[in-house]
């Protein structure tokens, strides 16, 4: 299909467009979520403002306000960005995963990276939970930890699921949807323009992280996040398929939404959202296991998918 963008745009120029089809994306979503809302709930507009601010009001706020970030974040970060390339006559399979093939393995693998990762991080998220700002920075301390903890309270309201349909509804917008949507937007779009823009893979991939966690406005939990992006860049860098990071991600999204449901029906004891270190042992194993698994992946993609190379490096 032929689009009515140019195909060959400036690298920053398909950045500064996606970005602009992302906002217009985010407003239809608005328009749609405020409509299946009423439509379903018997919401209006003015109610599910208000439930955003505190979604216990009502019986049914909780997922009234899933479905409103579900809807926005899914016309936001995937419809919109996806569209963007549909207008500039490409296709999206192609540009996002122009190495087709991944191994099953690899592809398993990688997600299961991300946990491997976890005790590790464990201390990363502990020393970014407690850093301390020099006295010139407390105002943006404070902004930051009200910040931070504001969005902690709506979190724990959002994410207790109080049965399996719930739970599911869950899985779906804190785990499926952003999995798919951030990558397209962070790895798929802004990455592989960076990497043409700076004529530096690593760069690109860091920059490319650091944005994805700023983008969050949590700075407490941001090197952690930012690392996280680190990590799923360089799966991207390496097999030249979308969905190896998405898989990824998803799995770090998903387990944690998983774990929150099994520690809210007392199967398990484990606090997900704990920001105490782990074992001295469990992080050494755990980095050990990661830097292994990421040599094993990085050759392992570099020799079954050597067209990889066409969107990691100029």
């Amino acid at each position: 299909m032929k689009g009515f963008i140019s195909k060959d745009l400036h690298p920053i120029t398909a950045i500064l467009l996606s970005l602009f089809f992302m906002v217009g994306g985010f407003f239809v979503g608005m328009f749609v979520a405020f409509v299946v809302i009423n439509l379903f709930l018997n919401f209006g507009v003015t109610e599910v403002l208000r439930l955003m601010q505190n979604p216990g009001l009502e019986p049914n706020g909780k997922i009234a306000i899933n479905l409103f970030q579900g809807i926005t974040h899914l016309c936001a970060f995937t419809l919109g960005p996806l569209y963007f390339l549909l207008s500039s006559g490409q296709s999206a399979g192609t540009y996002l995963s122009p190495q087709k093939y991944v191994p099953l393995g690899l592809g398993i693998l990688s997600a299961l990276l991300i946990l491997f990762i976890m005790p590790a991080n464990s201390w990363i998220i502990n020393w970014n939970a407690n850093l301390q700002f020099p006295e010139a920075l407390k105002a943006f301390e404070t902004w930051a930890k009200t910040k931070e903890d504001t969005l902690k309270v709506l979190t724990q309201e959002l994410t207790v699921f109080d049965n399996m349909g719930q739970f599911w509804l869950g899985m779906f917008v804190f785990g499926l949807i952003p999995a798919i949507g951030e990558e397209i937007v962070f790895r798929g779009i802004l990455q592989r323009n960076l990497v043409i823009s700076l004529r530096n893979a690593h760069v690109a991939i860091w920059l490319a992280a650091f944005i994805f966690g700023a983008i969050h406005m949590q700075f407490y939990g941001f090197v952690p996040r930012m690392l996280l992006g680190v990590i799923l860049g360089y799966l991207y860098f390496w097999s030249g398929n979308i969905w190896v990071p998405i898989a990824g991600h998803f799995m770090n999204n998903g387990f944690i939404v998983l774990t929150l449901y099994l520690q809210q029906q007392k199967m398990i004891n484990y606090e997900v959202d704990s920001t105490a270190v782990m074992p001295w042992t469990s992080i050494l194993f755990s980095v050990v296991i990661s830097v292994l698994t990421l040599l094993y992946l990085q050759r392992g993609f570099k020799n079954s998918a050597p067209a990889a190379s066409k969107i990691t490096s100029v």
